[in-house]
């Protein structure tokens, strides 16, 4: 049988894709020899990372070899959790992501680090011949979207991006439906996240670097600050250093639904606006409050959320809602509905209720196993959908930070020379924008 490593080598020299592989990678109920797994590496161990790996392992032609955090304590807890998880040890832990990237028996890289920390790795991953699961949001500005988008695709690496609802059976059930034609003409899709889970985040001040971190990795190329708690872990989501709130959070699970319902991509202009309303004085940046509008040829998205509120409508926190002439279809991670509309007496469509098999994390993980042994890129989440919706949910926060509308023409704003300023942004000393 061939050795998967040795045909990664000669793919990236010979085009990729000319060398068969079906047999590479047994099932995952089958046991896989030493030489033929799938050989992972871990780059941001504490939240979502690790779910990621765990979904791996569930897969008999996975084994976790490499971990790196820059918290020692995180490195230490997770190393014993995985080898709880396999039969092997996990032999190489660093707290410098680079090292594990130039470790040449690792062939996939999961990165689950803050969204301030994803193209950096990935880049160097795919120039290191590695291929990529990346938590989303893909990146932090469009900037780095587009060279993402463009080592994945100089480099022939087979990426999923964590949109793991492109791989949920329900999700995909939905838009089947809205796209039958049945709700009638669609003007508004109604977006929506309302977390009533998220509380206020309570200003703390700026204390010594926990021991065991190393802090300055962890900013990496974010604006050298004072440690302070509330910008570390789960809570960095909350500050324009390292992320986008909620519109790139949970944004870009959601709008990438309403885009991919309507078989839609640009949008012509977008407009924003919101702020701190529910918790004006706590240590958050990002709004707590917006309404973004995004306007097409013949419709609306509206990305609306509230932080501290959990009920966005039709009884749910978060959901798409396609509201056609003859019927809405809201859909969430729990399900979906047609929700009829009744005009003169008459309903115009049958109730329709479909309920979430909760299989889209393993989905996902398995449609991107099968990927790499085919050498095929058109993942279910692939660099190229990950890239576009990060990209437009950026906009969105664009959009609120400038308080203009703004026309966009896919690749620059038109109408706003200034707010281009956003397309990207400064990189610490020594980190800098990888040029692809």
């Amino acid at each position: 049988m061939t050795n998967r490593r040795n045909f990664l080598k000669q793919s990236l020299l010979t085009g990729a894709g000319l060398v068969t592989i079906s047999n590479l990678i047994h099932s995952s109920a089958t046991k896989v020899a030493p030489s033929d797994k799938i050989k992972i590496g871990l780059i941001g161990c504490n939240g979502m990372g690790f779910s990621d790996l765990q979904a791996f392992l569930k897969n008999k032609e996975c084994e976790c070899i490499a971990l790196a955090d820059v918290d020692q304590n995180v490195l230490d807890r997770r190393k014993a959790d995985t080898e709880n998880l396999q039969e092997t040890k996990v032999a190489n832990i660093y707290k410098d992501w680079r090292r594990l990237i130039d470790n040449k028996d690792v062939d996939l890289v999961i990165i689950g680090t803050p969204d301030h920390w994803h193209c950096i790795p990935m880049v160097a991953a795919c120039q290191a011949g590695k291929d990529i699961y990346c938590e989303k949001p893909i990146g932090t500005t469009i900037a780095e979207c587009n060279v993402m988008l463009r080592a994945a695709q100089r480099y022939n690496t087979v990426v999923q991006v964590g949109q793991w609802q492109r791989s949920d059976p329900h999700w995909k059930a939905a838009v089947d439906y809205v796209r039958s034609g049945k709700l009638g003409k669609i003007r508004i899709v109604r977006v929506f996240c309302y977390l009533g889970w998220v509380s206020s985040i309570p200003v703390k001040p700026d204390t010594n670097v926990p021991a065991g971190v190393d802090y300055d990795m962890w900013l990496g190329p974010a604006p050298k600050v004072p440690f302070n708690e509330n910008r570390f872990h789960f809570n960095f989501r909350w500050f324009w250093d390292y992320a986008g709130g909620l519109m790139t959070d949970w944004g870009v699970h959601l709008l990438d639904y309403a885009l991919y319902g309507m078989d839609q991509a640009t949008p012509k202009s977008i407009m924003a606006m919101g702020g701190k309303f529910g918790y004006p004085t706590d240590a958050a940046e990002t709004p707590d409050t917006l309404h973004t509008l995004f306007e097409f040829d013949d419709f609306t998205i509206l990305w609306e959320h509230g932080i501290g509120i959990g009920d966005g409508g039709y009884g749910r926190e978060h959901g798409v809602a396609f509201i056609g002439e003859n019927g809405i279809l809201i859909v969430d991670r729990g399900s979906w509905e047609v929700i009829p509309q009744v005009i003169n007496g008459k309903t115009l469509l049958e109730k329709v209720k479909y309920s979430s098999q909760g299989s889209g994390l393993n989905n996902h993980v398995r449609n991107h196993l099968d990927c790499i042994k085919s050498r095929d890129r058109n993942t279910n989440a692939s660099i190229e959908i990950g890239s576009h919706i990060c990209k437009f949910s950026a906009l969105g926060n664009i959009a609120y930070r400038t308080g203009k509308k703004l026309f966009w023409d896919g690749a620059r704003i038109t109408n706003d020379e200034p707010a281009n300023a956003y397309l990207t942004k400064e990189y610490r000393f020594p980190w800098a924008l990888p040029s692809v």
